[in-house]
């Protein structure tokens, strides 16, 4: 039996997973999770066979929960389901440990699908995903700006491009203001530009916002 711990912010989202899993005969919801420093607590006191882990959630940079659930128990195959696009997140999800990456537009049939392959110790990636993959391989391709962002960079450069001011992201990442300010350099500073119009133009035309 695949024993799932379903992690996500959103309380209907869970019962809607539940709900799909309920429908087959091979695997069950074994617990929830709701905030990051809860999906780290449960990893740590009991077993699963899959995490199915949202990103996007309070108590943590999602990115860093998967990498410390990776560190503590590597051999936990981690399903990310995120409301981002693929473009946005998961490369770096993947980089970061998870053995696969769904938006939450994907079938049902798709997430059973990823679920059941990589319990088996298998990766699961769309064919879409496979394709900017194999993009992203070639030879001689400059990288763009944007990849050469940390991931928590990366994090704020979207905020910015979505267009939340600096006060509405440090109370959001629970940093500072002046944290969030010498982010918001920096990221200029790697991606060459000036201004958050600049930032916000360059993340729309690479499909990196909505």
């Amino acid at each position: 039996m695949i024993k799932i711990l379903i992690a996500d912010d959103h309380a209907i989202v869970r019962e809607g997973l539940k709900q799909i899993v309920v429908e087959t005969s091979d695997m069950v919801v074994a617990d929830e999770a709701s905030t990051g420093h809860e999906v780290l607590d449960k990893v740590r006191h009991n077993e699963y066979t899959v995490v199915v882990l949202d990103i996007s959630m309070p108590g943590g940079d999602g990115l860093n929960i998967l990498k410390q659930i990776k560190r503590e128990k590597h051999k936990l195959p981690v399903l990310v389901l995120s409301v981002h696009s693929e473009e946005q997140y998961a490369v770096r999800a993947l980089r970061a440990g998870a053995a696969g990456y769904l938006t939450k537009e994907s079938a049902p049939s798709e997430l059973i699908l990823a679920i059941r392959r990589v319990s088996g110790g298998r990766k699961y990636i769309s064919p879409l995903l496979a394709e900017k993959l194999a993009f992203d391989l070639e030879s001689g391709r400059e990288k763009p700006y944007h990849e050469t962002l940390s991931d928590r960079e990366y994090q704020v450069m979207c905020m910015i491009a979505s267009g939340k001011r600096v006060k509405e992201i440090s109370e959001e990442l629970c940093l500072s203001v002046k944290t969030i300010s010498t982010y918001r350099s920096r990221i200029l500073e790697k991606m060459r530009m000036n201004n958050n119009a600049e930032l916000t133009h360059y993340a729309i035309k690479h499909g990196l916002v909505e």
